[in-house]
């Protein structure tokens, strides 16, 4: 069996991280043994009895939550050990943190009209129709895929999967890489990118560099020149970020948080929590518990 440090260096974790995580551990297999259970046994209903414990030591909700992640990636780990076949609080948070995800959220037809309203036919002049073919290519990644800036800028052209209809987003320094599924809409304008526009665009700018997006300046100038024109579809347009976070909260409605954390290439399923909102359903049996608690 897997020690649980070599799992969670394989998982990226930082050595502080690693300590940390092990002494929230350590704190819950005490308890469960206390509560005659073991981690690969202790049920939904049960947890529910270790977090009652956590409360009554008055530590803030933040404090807890961080507790449970690192009770969440030990389940895990239990999983890949063929040790548990579930995770039974993954989806369990405390409600009343403030969160950090702020913003004002778009839903998953206001995204899809700013791709469908995006004109491409402006400009008679070929290359400005082109840099206008090549944005709305950036937009739909941006609708659909979730993809933000850096991993925009760091798509090459061998990334493209196009004949099963995919896209592969390589790792970055701050998320881990996927492979996501294309509308087939998008597919069709790939093609047309390939094949046509980008072999024009790179040859207008002499850059013929493997980039999926060549540019001779900073990718996140194509990026501010398309918000301003998507700002003019819809006023309530914000950022790049906004539009990403939008795409989060709407895959967490019809998926997991494990799926979503790869969809959206978090690191940490933690990273994935922070776009949770407070109306889940899956939350009520905490809410109900531990919603008077402040």
């Amino acid at each position: 069996m897997k020690l649980y440090k070599t799992y969670l260096q394989e998982q990226g974790y930082s050595e502080t991280t690693i300590i940390g995580n092990q002494k929230q551990v350590e704190i819950f297999i005490k308890w469960c043994k206390r509560n005659h259970t073991s981690p690969t046994q202790i049920d939904y209903k049960t947890c529910l009895k270790f977090i009652k414990y956590l409360t009554r030591k008055r530590i803030t909700k933040k404090t807890i939550n961080h507790r449970l992640r690192s009770i969440k990636i030990y389940f895990n780990y239990l999983i890949e050990e063929s040790c548990r076949s579930d995770n039974p609080i993954e989806n369990t948070i405390i409600k009343g943190e403030r969160r950090t995800i702020n913003y004002n959220l778009l839903e998953a037809d206001e995204l899809e009209d700013l791709y469908y309203s995006f004109e491409t036919d402006k400009y008679q002049e070929a290359y400005h129709k082109y840099t206008l073919k090549r944005a709305k290519v950036i937009i739909g990644l941006i609708v659909y895929q979730g993809i933000n800036t850096t991993d925009l800028g760091n798509l090459k052209i061998e990334h493209l999967q196009l004949s099963k209809g995919k896209i592969y987003v390589p790792s970055s320094r701050r998320s881990n890489a996927r492979t996501l599924d294309l509308k087939p809409w998008q597919i069709m304008e790939l093609i047309e990118y390939q094949n046509e526009v980008r072999p024009t665009i790179q040859n207008k700018l002499q850059n013929h560099s493997e980039q999926l997006f060549p540019t001779n300046a900073r990718f996140s100038s194509i990026i501010h020149h398309i918000f301003k024109k998507l700002k003019k579809i819809n006023n309530n347009v914000e950022n790049i970020k906004q539009i990403r976070a939008s795409v989060i909260t709407n895959w967490l409605g019809q998926y997991n948080l494990r799926k979503t954390q790869y969809l959206a290439g978090h690191r940490y399923i933690s990273s994935t929590e922070r776009y949770l909102q407070d109306d889940l359903e899956n939350l009520h049996e905490i809410v109900n518990n531990f919603h008077p608690i402040s």
